[in-house]
């Protein structure tokens, strides 16, 4: 189990400091990154929520995955490396 969390179909509305409070609810939250689509200029949809400690992880998942945040369900799993192209 990794300690970052992959968190899908978030709105382009969503904020680090919103996912921050929300994910706080679960444990010790590190970071937050939201990947922004540079064409676009606006959010990809998705973020990396890294917590203190894999059990705090694990628990945000079970808390937060399906999770209606501004009305849409939140995908969480556990977030893998990047492959490589």
């Amino acid at each position: 189990m990794s300690n970052r969390v992959f968190v899908g179909n978030l709105s382009w509305n969503v904020t680090e400091q919103q996912l921050t409070e929300l994910f706080s609810q679960a444990g010790t939250v590190a970071s937050v990154f939201i990947p922004m689509d540079k064409a676009a200029g606006h959010p990809r949809g998705f973020a990396f929520v890294e917590m203190a400690s894999d059990a705090e992880a694990q628990k945000a998942i079970e808390m937060f995955n399906g999770y209606d945040l501004g009305g849409r369900a939140l995908a969480c799993n556990e977030a893998r490396p990047k492959q490589e192209r």
